[in-house]
């Protein structure tokens, strides 16, 4: 008895081990995966003088250029061949979402499952690539008319440079894209998301060094530098407790029998987020209503009526401000429109026999969604508008580093949340499989 025991726990000791083996597996094979596009965010785009586009974004680093150079991680900065990032894949998987609610063929490609996920993300990649050749070429072209206090930012511009520089940048954006795919089959979490974070993470030092320095020069106070951090945990703690908060929708299933045996009768919900939008309205927002200041600041002839409406449109600005607010509530309720289709959910609760109790099925039961999901996206886009405005205030008031912005704070925090939830599941699973080999060992014995 004590043999068959011992057994028995070294068998699931054993289990247990080999799963936490594969667990690290996938941590360091995510570290590593990461460590290699860190390395590619420092390898320069050949025939290029990096300084030179240091020196625009210096000047210009409050537009859309400083957005992109934060979400690549400052390798839009140096002019590297992973300058694009991974946006064109993020906007071109962005498109077949919105355009899968809108096209026909494609919403029946979604509604397909497997090998319909398959054929909208072959097409997705086939959008990436026009992207990111349509982002390159501009690029190339505009750096053989930039000119710093250095000179040229092109050694020998021309046709060959563009097209050596479109095969460069299109390059690494495929590659990126490979190794998000990559590190969400092999590793941990959604490999975009990681790269995305990871980029922002690696100058979250050095903008810290910058605020710290701004403190050393007088230019902010030791108090101010200390609330700061005080709002920056609270708006963290915030995130957290808002992007975990759910509306639960109780759903009943009505008993049948099948022959002399009795199936249903259970009670489940559906789970509704708060933000069902996720950063989507705060990325939106930003780009487009950084375009205006971003060509204002490159700009050499302009009327003045429109020197005067992009002056009102720049960077912290009271007119931007009332925009961006408004386009995160709007792109707020657009994106969930999208991603949450109350006919089609009642529609499906119908077919399976469940019913919300009090809600007749049907039309009720979508109406009862329509209004439910209105009140969450009010409250998400209020939210929304809190966490991204705040920070906006200190970076056009105080100078504070792009970094700190609420874009930024919001992709950080949620996607280390999902990155703790994997690890969670994988953990839970692994106990999972524990108890089942304990309870077939006990069945054995």
């Amino acid at each position: 008895m004590a043999s068959a025991a011992e057994q028995l726990a070294a068998n699931l000791n054993m289990g247990v081990f080999s799963k936490a083996t594969e667990l690290k597996q996938r941590i360091w094979f995510t570290l590593g995966a990461l460590i290699v596009y860190r390395l590619g965010t420092y390898i320069p785009i050949p025939g290029v003088d990096a300084s030179v586009m240091g020196e625009m974004l210096s000047q210009h680093g409050g537009g859309i250029l400083g957005m992109f150079d934060m979400f690549s991680g400052g390798a839009l900065k140096r002019m590297t061949v992973f300058a694009l990032n991974i946006m064109p894949y993020i906007s071109s998987s962005i498109i077949i979402q919105l355009m899968s609610s809108a096209i026909p063929t494609l919403e029946t490609l979604k509604k397909e499952g497997e090998s319909g996920r398959k054929k909208l993300n072959q097409y997705t990649r086939y959008l990436t690539v026009l992207i990111a050749i349509f982002q390159s070429y501009g690029i190339s072209v505009g750096l053989e008319t930039m000119h710093g206090s250095f000179g040229p930012a092109v050694i020998d511009p021309g046709w060959f440079f563009r097209f050596s520089c479109v095969i460069t940048l299109v390059g690494g954006t495929m590659f990126l894209m490979w190794l998000g795919e990559q590190i969400t089959a092999r590793g941990i979490g959604n490999g975009t998301s990681l790269i995305i974070m990871s980029g922002i993470v690696a100058n979250l030092p050095t903008a810290f060094g910058s605020m710290l320095e701004l403190g050393r020069t007088g230019a902010l106070s030791p108090f101010f530098i200390l609330l700061f951090m005080v709002i920056a945990v609270c708006t963290i703690g915030v995130i957290v407790f808002v992007e975990r908060a759910q509306r639960r929708i109780a759903v009943q299933y009505p008993k049948r029998q099948v022959g002399n045996r009795m199936f249903g009768g259970d009670s489940t919900h559906i789970p509704l987020k708060l933000n069902t939008s996720g950063v989507i309205p705060p990325i939106f927002a930003s780009s487009i209503l950084l375009i205006p200041a971003t060509i204002a600041g490159f700009a050499t002839n302009m009327s003045p009526w429109v020197q005067t409406i992009a002056g009102q449109l720049a960077h912290g600005q009271p007119l931007y401000m009332a925009l961006y607010a408004f386009m995160i509530i709007f792109f707020a309720y657009f994106y969930t429109a999208v991603v949450f289709n109350p006919e089609e959910t009642a529609d499906n609760l119908k077919k399976y026999g469940g019913f919300i109790p009090g809600i007749r099925p049907g039309s009720a039961t979508a109406d009862y969604f329509d209004r439910i999901l209105t009140r969450l996206t009010t409250v998400g886009g209020v939210y929304l508008v809190a966490i991204c405005l705040l920070p906006e205030i200190l970076i056009s008031d105080y100078g504070l580093p792009f970094y700190f912005g609420g874009t930024s704070i919001l992709i950080v925090v949620s996607v280390t949340m999902d990155t703790v939830t994997q690890v969670q599941s994988h953990l839970l699973a692994h106990q999972y499989e524990g108890l089942i080999k304990k309870t077939r060992g006990k069945g054995r014995r």
